[in-house]
């Protein structure tokens, strides 16, 4: 479907939507693909790992999708989408050539700076990968930047594990040390079983001078801060990204209010010591 041409507007202001191309669809799981689009007004999107943008599928609505591409190429817009609803659904259904519109990059992004000349521990659960890969791919890129680095990945099942090529890519390499669990198994599966938290005894890192980055369902983020703080990790080095409920990237619905902080204006992500006690009451 064609952009109206006089829909398109200049880039600069996030706030506006845009038009973007859909140049490649890769299906992930069952219910999961990963959408690649290229700008339809010549204005790519630049983003920092860990921000997000607002998709709009045409006539059925729009949410708000962590960008999961590499920050290295802003010419490509990346996004890996579960088909949850309504417009995650219609989006998950484009194909080569359709155009949906974008908004954007809005939110804080991971914080590696800080982690430069620590130990890195990336801590993924299910789809909760997408919005940590562009941080993998920006560590990787300046490897040099830091320490031991650790992927530490579980999600329920095997079929359930995104990026599987890119996975074994990433085993390959002799820095960065990647492991993966499931929760069930068939017989087929070689790996670990259990849950996630279960690797990160595994890990070998310094606690004193570690940086983790955690991303999953909020009982699997409970129990892995839960885990990272008995190894020793401070709170302030330990990096969530909350995304709940977020609807309209800028602060101005409320539905992602949490205490005093808006996950979309003030996040996504945040250090565990800034969110500590609004993370524990499970209503807000």
């Amino acid at each position: 479907m064609a952009a109206p041409a006089e829909l398109i507007r200049p880039a600069g202001d996030p706030r506006i939507p845009r038009p973007f191309r859909v140049v490649g669809v890769r299906r992930e799981t069952r219910d999961t693909r990963t959408l690649e689009a290229v700008t339809a007004d010549g204005h790519p999107m630049p983003f920092a790992p860990g921000q997000f943008a607002m998709l709009y599928a045409f006539g059925v609505g729009e949410i708000p999708i962590s960008i999961s591409g590499d920050p290295a190429d802003p010419s490509v817009l990346t996004h890996t989408v579960r088909a949850v609803g309504a417009v995650s659904g219609a989006l998950c259904r484009l194909r080569r050539g359709d155009v949906f519109w974008a908004r954007g990059p809005y939110g804080s992004s991971w914080p590696l700076d800080e982690a430069a000349g620590r130990d890195v521990v990336v801590v993924a659960g299910g789809i909760g990968l997408a919005p940590l890969r562009p941080l993998v791919l920006a560590l990787l890129a300046g490897r040099e930047r830091y320490a031991r680095a650790w992927l530490l990945y579980g999600a329920r099942t095997p079929e359930e594990l995104l990026y599987r090529r890119e996975l074994e890519r990433w085993r390959a390499r002799l820095d960065l040390a990647v492991e993966v669990t499931v929760d069930t198994a068939g017989t087929g599966w070689r790996g670990s079983v259990g849950v996630v938290t279960t690797l990160i005894p595994r890990a070998e890192f310094d606690p004193d001078r570690t940086a983790a980055f955690v991303v999953g369902p909020e009982v699997m983020m409970r129990f892995t801060v839960a885990a990272l703080r008995k190894r020793g990790v401070p709170t302030d080095r330990i990096f969530l990204s909350l995304e709940r409920n977020m609807h309209c990237g800028v602060g101005l619905c409320g539905r992602c209010q949490a205490g005093p902080v808006f996950v979309c204006r003030d996040g996504p992500v945040f250090p565990y010591a800034a969110v500590e006690r609004i993370f524990a009451v499970r209503e807000i």
